[in-house]
């Protein structure tokens, strides 16, 4: 088991347009089990595929268990047994030392665009991008569980 500490937070759309970026990732995922405790997700790529399990500890840390799996058994999984998810385009943003996960959301969640960091322990300081606009560590909203159930489009 590992603990992710990770924050999040809303991008500025101009700023973010602007900026060079590596070619993203395009991910499908997929919800088995989205309770306010816990996860059980599958997501999918052109390339892998992975079983996560969360369990919340805060609202920046969780325990997590994730286990690469065969694509085939992944698509299967995500068309069989999910009930929700969420797709979205994931950029590695390496920033001050730190790497920055940006994922510019698709499909109902369309027009929404979050900065995750992952940190080595809740109270670490870190840089913030020009392109960081709001921290929304603290609403639930802005979870992929969350917008799997109630999207962006709905607000």
């Amino acid at each position: 088991m590992s603990i992710e500490i990770e924050r999040k937070f809303l991008v500025d759309h101009e700023k973010w347009s602007l900026l060079d970026k590596p070619q993203g990732t395009h991910y499908r995922q997929g919800y088995i089990l989205s309770d306010k405790e816990h996860t059980v997700r599958v997501r999918v790529s052109d390339k892998n595929c992975f079983l996560n399990l969360k369990s919340r500890s805060s609202n920046m840390s969780r325990n997590e268990y994730e286990y690469e799996i065969p694509l085939r058994d992944g698509l299967e999984i995500l068309e069989s047994f999910t009930t929700n998810g969420t797709e979205k385009i994931r950029y590695n943003i390496p920033f001050e030392g730190k790497l920055w996960e940006v994922d510019e959301f698709l499909g109902d969640n369309k027009g929404l665009i979050v900065a995750e960091i992952e940190l080595k322990s809740e109270d670490e300081t870190f840089e913030k991008p020009a392109w960081i606009v709001a921290e929304v560590t603290d609403d639930g909203r802005y979870t992929n569980a969350a917008l799997a159930k109630h999207p962006f489009k709905d607000w």
